[in-house]
């Protein structure tokens, strides 16, 4: 058994091979670059008007009206003192521009142009390279791009864009007592919910489970199960059938597969039962079958892998400190993440830390870690996993 530190140092010491790949910009949502992406051009790349207006040539309250620039305009006007040109947002300004007045605060007769008040130099007017200078760095290699990502790369002119591939995820369930839903259950059954969680936790996290597959405990299945997924993924997931029961055969038929054992079982709460293993450049997670258990296992150890395999500079789910909202006392001998919910600055620990329920974790964002017989009164802070 290793403790909760030594378990995410394996994990986070694994050599991995990452791969590349080219893909279209309005395809690359929540993959990370490959390589940094520098500014081909300053940005803006020309003097542009922040807003519908006037361009005006000197300080003054009164202009003369020469000419409009559109966006988009070649625009050739060049004012001199006292002069002024309609213009619109994002239209570049003309030469010799102090300033731009928005509309709403002047007056048009014929063509003179009155003003409320004096502009001031330099007004609304988006300089060149105020954002951006040529060659400046915009983002660094491992950046897992957002949908504000993918606008600004848009407006770099990029349109295909370079990235590490994102692992192949295949995920197993196994126990006899399992049956899906939809379907009308027997005395002694219960509905399998691990494989749609794990699933859409993946999704949740910019990942995509390839395969899903549910086998009965029996050992045969589950070592041929495990041998046809390990061919084709780069890390699988199971859940289910990794304790010591008789009919835990999971540890056994990796064994059998040629998955080395990184570790095995985990000094926590919940999700003990929890197995690395490693062939090759293949990984294995075998979770607790506990519905609670496997989601926490899956927040806090594999989602630090899939990170490390897609080439992200994440490191895993985002961490806050923040203060407990009532005293509470761990009483367990082991260190525990509980299902709490994060509300108006503060943490509350949630009823029915069972591992087996998930209810508490549907409605909670979080888990709280507190360390083995512990207590911690209102007020201090505590480490929590933000997992929604």
């Amino acid at each position: 058994m290793v403790q909760i530190n030594e378990a995410l140092k394996i994990i986070r010491d694994q050599q991995v091979q990452v791969k590349t790949e080219i893909r279209e910009l309005s395809d690359c949502l929540g993959y990370s670059l490959s390589k940094e992406i520098s500014a081909p051009f300053d940005m803006p790349a020309f003097d542009n008007s922040a807003m519908d207006g006037y361009a005006l040539c000197g300080i003054s309250r009164e202009f003369k009206i020469i000419g409009e620039v559109a966006a988009g305009d070649e625009s050739r006007i060049r004012l001199r003192e006292g002069e002024a040109a309609r213009i619109f947002t994002g239209a570049k300004v003309p030469e010799n521009s102090s300033a731009v007045m928005m509309q709403e605060k002047t007056t048009v007769s014929g063509n003179k142009l009155f003003l409320e008040q004096p502009p001031k130099q330099g007004q609304s007017i988006r300089k060149k390279g105020e954002e951006l200078k040529k060659g400046e760095v915009v983002f660094e290699k491992g950046y897992t791009i957002t949908p504000a990502g993918i606008g600004m790369i848009g407006s770099l002119g990029i349109a295909k864009v370079e990235v590490f591939k994102k692992p192949v995820i295949h995920l197993i369930t196994t126990g006899n007592e399992l049956v899906k839903p939809g379907i009308q259950k027997k005395e002694g059954q219960i509905y399998e919910s691990n494989s749609y969680a794990l699933h859409s936790a993946c999704e949740d996290f910019g990942f995509s489970c390839k395969e899903k597959k549910q086998i009965q405990d029996d050992f045969e299945a589950i070592k041929s199960g495990i041998k046809d997924s390990l061919e084709t993924t780069d890390i699988l997931i199971l859940s289910g059938g990794i304790s010591v029961g008789d009919y835990d055969f999971v540890k056994q038929a990796l064994e059998e597969n040629g998955v080395q054992e990184q570790f095995y079982k985990v000094f926590q709460k919940p999700g003990k039962p929890l197995y690395f293993g490693r062939k090759e450049n293949k990984f294995v997670f075998a979770l607790p079958g506990n519905p609670a258990s496997s989601l926490s296992c899956f927040y806090i150890y594999v989602l630090p892998l899939l990170y490390k395999l897609s080439g992200s500079v994440k490191k895993g789910v985002d961490r806050l400190n923040l203060p407990i909202a009532k005293d509470y006392e761990n009483k367990s001998d082991r260190p525990s993440f509980l299902k709490a919910n994060i509300q108006n600055g503060f943490v509350e620990i949630l009823d029915g830390q069972g591992s087996s329920m998930i209810k508490s974790m549907a409605l909670g964002n979080a888990l709280v870690f507190i360390d083995a017989t512990t207590s911690v009164k209102k007020g201090e802070d505590v480490d929590c996993y933000l997992i929604s």
